[in-house]
């Protein structure tokens, strides 16, 4: 049976696929992903409010139907057919830079067990890539300061300042 991809598969780069052990595949998110633990993931990450599964493919399909927009991989242990890391890029169209592109790098979580692998390093690997394949300009992402030095691993500099006004009745949580 053939999964039903956010987006086509040889968008990732295929040396960071091989840089991963045999037991472990990097995939764009599946729409069944949701049973693999997609969530369980991102909750090492921040608070998730699980809204169900009916809700979770919802927001997958609304997300695929914006093209060459979002970009949400994961990798997955074959064993186990769960995901043990998870990462994505959305694309934003400027009106600088000759109608430019940045990626906008969020939500790299992996699972406790998996830490320590360099999993996050190949998904933000893989995700850099996708957006300069894109032609993106420029990758960003915005970190905590115990954060900045795996970024700095990965080849991202420190630069300017994030402000953030939080909206709790939304579901935001100070993160």
């Amino acid at each position: 049976m053939s999964l039903d991809l956010m987006f086509p598969q040889e968008l990732i780069s295929l040396e960071v696929s091989k840089l991963l052990p045999a037991e472990l595949t990097i995939r764009p998110l599946a729409s069944t992903d949701y049973k693999r633990g997609h969530l369980d993931v991102l909750s090492v990450l921040s608070v998730v409010n699980d809204l169900g599964e009916a809700a979770w493919v919802n927001q997958f399909h609304a997300m695929r139907a914006a093209p060459q927009t979002y970009y949400s991989l994961v990798i997955i242990d074959n064993a186990s057919d769960r995901i043990v890391g998870v990462g994505s890029i959305f694309i934003e169209r400027k009106f600088l830079r000759g109608l430019g592109s940045v990626g906008h790098i969020e939500d790299i979580a992996v699972d406790k067990s998996q830490q320590g692998k360099k999993l996050g390093q190949r998904i933000i690997q893989a995700l850099t890539h996708m957006s300069e394949n894109s032609g993106c300009y420029k990758t960003i992402l915005n970190c905590s300061d115990a954060n900045i030095p795996f970024y700095e691993k990965c080849g991202f500099v420190k630069k300017e300042n994030e402000m953030v006004r939080v909206v709790v009745a939304h579901g935001g949580g100070g993160d």
